[in-house]
């Protein structure tokens, strides 16, 4: 019996987002580029509670079926294009990792 493989998970928090409309333009893109690569969102929306050097701002997770999924999804020219939206909209940060 093979081994199953890890589910990745993408990982964006937000500090600030500096322009709306920019932001909207990154969503309208990004949203159907993500999916398109396999993304499931799991959380998408303002953060409920913060500890430590966490903010009350926009965070959202995306689970993939692999790692090499995930990458290959931001790394996509249909992603590329919603992040040039997006440009300086937003000061975020987005981290991959793979699940337990």
């Amino acid at each position: 019996m093979g081994e199953e493989m890890a589910k990745a998970y993408w990982i964006a928090f937000y500090q600030e987002i500096k322009d709306p409309e920019k932001m909207a333009a990154y969503s309208a893109i990004g949203g159907p580029a993500i999916i398109a690569g396999g993304g499931r969102f799991i959380v998408r929306g303002q953060a409920a509670v913060a500890y430590e050097a966490g903010k009350i701002e926009r965070t959202t997770v995306i689970e993939f079926d692999s790692l090499e999924q995930a990458v290959a999804t931001h790394d996509s020219p249909a992603y590329q294009e919603a992040l040039a939206a997006l440009g300086d909209g937003a000061v975020r940060e987005i981290r991959i990792c793979e699940g337990s």
